[in-house]
């Protein structure tokens, strides 16, 4: 699909063919929008433009550290759009093209910075003045998107907190799922941070308008109080690892620990029946009289009782129980 936002009398006004290419200038068009176009719009784009568009696959294989270059003519940057899932973020590649002042985007997905902004783009044209304002614009929809992102991250967060509060569910399942939440933290901290570089790449070019100066500068703080924002919530996410884990082992230890005592508590037991179980004459034992025999039964479990309050005596003394 094309988009093509060109000026004309005043007003900003939409196109969506390539045909309309032909009658309009360079100067005139403020910005060209791709979202999955096909290969007769990509070429009458490049050639409307004079220069190449990078493809998604091209824009995948470049590295974090050449994501951003500049020729005679032309601006190229490449950044990802984080786009929410059910359990993780998605990276989607966008690349921009700057050729003048004209503005070319290429994307696969519809974003939602890039849709609010096509609807304020014909309602004050007045306020983009030419691609880079536009460009400016999609950037910071994008950090105000990351923002509420990582607000949305952070009461994820908080809700896990009460949880083991409420000692509710800790289990394995509970630490993969906090597994999980570090890593989507993790990835829109990258995806912040690749916004950080971008814009710090625009303010030292010589093309960028100086009047974005100060446009560009207000984001770069933000971005700043962002990245600082993340590194509370991954340490968050630590503490409650650690204290997830804690508790687990907790729980076991106390499982480990009746186990033990249950096992201490039968030993002296135990001892006296093998002893007492043995196939020889024995004290107190006579198995030619029946009325011995009942007190002899008595006498055994008497010992074995005695045994057991014995045990738990000095448990208690030691303070293990």
């Amino acid at each position: 699909m094309l988009s093509i936002f060109y000026r004309e009398g005043g007003k900003i006004l939409q196109a969506q063919t390539e045909k309309g290419l032909a009658s309009l200038k360079l100067e005139d068009v403020v910005w060209i929008d791709l979202v999955q176009p096909s290969g007769t719009e990509k070429r009458a784009v490049e050639a409307f433009l004079g220069t190449e568009i990078q493809s998604r696959a091209q824009a995948e294989e470049i590295e974090s550290s050449s994501r951003y270059y500049e020729t005679e003519n032309a601006i190229f940057a490449n950044t990802n759009f984080l786009t929410p899932g059910p359990d993780e973020y998605m990276m989607q590649p966008v690349s921009f093209t700057i050729v003048k002042s004209t503005l070319a985007t290429l994307r696969e997905v519809p974003l939602r910075s890039f849709t609010e902004l096509q609807r304020r783009l014909q309602v004050n044209p007045g306020l983009y003045p030419s691609g880079f304002g536009v460009f400016a614009s999609i950037l910071d929809q994008r950090v105000d998107l990351d923002a509420d992102m990582i607000e949305l991250l952070s009461k994820e967060i908080s809700q896990y907190a009460r949880r083991i509060d409420d000692r509710e569910e800790i289990d394995q399942e509970l630490l993969i799922d906090i597994s999980q939440m570090q890593e989507n933290t993790m990835v829109v901290r990258e995806n912040v941070v690749d916004k950080q570089r971008l814009i710090s790449n625009l303010m030292r070019s010589d093309k960028v308008p100086r009047a974005l100066s100060g446009r560009l500068n207000v984001l770069l703080q933000d971005i700043g109080s962002l990245l600082n924002h993340t590194n509370f919530c991954f340490e968050r996410l630590e503490y409650l690892q650690d204290t997830v884990v804690g508790l687990i082992n907790l729980e076991q230890n106390k499982i480990m620990k009746i186990l033990a005592v249950v096992s201490v508590f039968l030993m002296p037991p135990t001892l006296i029946a093998g002893f007492y179980g043995m196939n020889v004459r024995l004290p107190v034992l006579n198995a030619g009289n029946n009325g011995d025999n009942v007190w002899n039964w008595i006498i055994i479990i008497g010992l074995m009782a005695f045994s057991c309050i014995l045990v738990w005596i000095l448990f208690r003394r030691k303070k293990l129980l």
